[in-house]
């Protein structure tokens, strides 16, 4: 099958990849040039694990493409997947402005049928206006699907490949028949391909990401409880996840959720009630909840040094969670905002962000290649993100390497007992603090 994908950010790149991976051609429409080239090149310009292999194959095969034209990047295209920025603005909805004006731009372009495919993340009844803004200069039939995207950034090539579920929003029967054909390499262990209008496809994807949202920030409001009655959160958290109900899966209380979906879906399904009069009281809350949840341990910092001003923190983690170098709307950076401006000089370590945090926050701290030179003279460590190398580090160099030994961990990566054990002054989420 002929396949255009318009917009190759970490949708768009794996979308298009993947289906080439299952013998499709499929060429990728962007108009950065700069990312094209790169593109061209050979060289990824994102890190999503996997991902490269696939890459470097596909396109050494001639399946997998790149051009800056649309005209030329949908010729002959059966299907053309949408996978283009939705941000949120100033009053947290989604701007259309992107998808709608390459729709404008389809209409004069489409020669022939072919299925226009919403892939990113758009309010209910964005597939009426892409279909109103072609329809007025197309001379072709088409016709307008809706196929939210699930893909985990650090897992999205896996979740591509074998996806729980594929969700596809239509009411033609051609452009159900194109895309059954379409998803059939995927799912063939019998995950079902899931059909329904477009409207509850667009609010199906809002609707898991806003449940998901609440299920981490209902555990951060726990862990929150559990530090004020002397309760543990694992404990609690043990109990809740083994509830087949509840299941174990995002119940790990942190310092929030962040990135690129979450927070601006939550915001944007809480701004479509707004439009229409509903008062959507739990997703006020856990917009609420999860702005204070980011910088939870500053009071903890602030209460353990007094004076903030001189002393230097190094931060493990930047990206919003591991395997990724995505850090929009990390905690991270949150955290070392506040403490900028307290007076703390930060040293940062991430294995894949780095790059990406100095594009925001330039040299207002300094940039490391490894967690020990971090964390060399530091006066404490702050964990933002749970990469697998934070996870067992050599206390004893810590201990030789740092002015005082003292760790914030906002993602509960270490045992409260081995903490005491080894001397160190260790804060968590939710957990008794250990002094030592």
């Amino acid at each position: 099958m002929k396949i255009t994908v318009v917009g190759t950010g970490y949708v768009g790149l794996v979308t298009g990849t993947c289906f080439a991976e299952t013998g499709n051609t499929v060429i990728c429409v962007d108009n950065d040039v700069q990312k094209v080239a790169s593109l061209r090149s050979g060289k990824m310009t994102i890190y999503e694990p996997g991902l490269d292999d696939l890459f470097e194959r596909n396109v050494k095969q001639e399946r997998l493409s790149f051009t800056t034209s649309l005209k030329d990047g949908i010729m002959n295209a059966q299907v053309i997947f949408l996978a283009l920025p939705t941000p949120p603005g100033a009053d947290g909805a989604a701007d259309l402005k992107y998808v709608l004006g390459v729709a404008a731009e389809l209409g004069t372009l489409l020669q022939q049928y072919a299925v226009i495919v919403d892939k990113s993340t758009v309010p209910v009844g964005t597939s009426e206006k892409v279909a109103e803004k072609i329809r007025q200069t197309s001379k072709v039939d088409f016709d307008v699907v809706s196929n939210p995207e699930f893909l985990r950034e650090g897992a999205a090539v896996e979740d591509f490949m074998k996806p729980d579920r594929v969700v596809i929003g239509t009411s033609s029967p051609r452009a159900r028949r194109l895309m059954e054909t379409l998803y059939a390499p995927f799912v063939r262990q019998g995950n079902p391909v899931i059909f329904m209008d477009e409207r509850s496809a667009e609010l199906t994807k809002y609707a898991a990401n806003a449940f998901l949202a609440t299920k981490i920030t209902f555990m951060n409001e726990i862990a929150n409880l559990c530090e004020r009655v002397g309760a543990d959160v694992d404990a609690v958290r043990r109990g809740l996840g083994t509830d087949n109900r509840i299941g174990k899966r995002f119940l790990f209380p942190g310092i929030g959720y962040g990135g690129s979906c979450f927070p601006k879906d939550v915001q944007a399904l809480a701004k479509t009630s707004e439009d229409i009069g509903y008062d959507f009281k739990i997703l006020k809350s856990v917009m609420t909840v999860n702005d204070a949840q980011k910088t939870t341990l500053i009071p903890a910092i602030r209460n353990h040094f007094g004076n903030l001003s001189g002393k230097t923190i190094a931060f493990w983690g930047l990206s919003f969670k591991p395997q990724t170098d995505d850090i929009r709307e990390a905690p991270a950076l949150y955290n070392i905002e506040v403490l900028l401006e307290e007076g703390c000089s930060i040293r940062a370590h991430d294995p894949e962000a780095m790059d990406n945090t100095k594009a925001v926050m330039g040299e207002k701290i300094t940039y490391h290649e490894n967690p020990y030179d971090a964390a060399q003279g530091a006066d404490a460590i702050f964990i933002a993100t749970e990469w697998a190398e934070f996870r067992t580090p050599d206390f004893g160099k810590l201990a030789s390497i740092m002015k005082n030994k003292v760790i914030f961990d906002g993602r509960n990566l270490y045992d409260l007992r081995d903490m005491e054990g080894l001397g160190f002054k260790y804060i968590s989420i939710g957990r008794k603090p250990i002094h030592g």
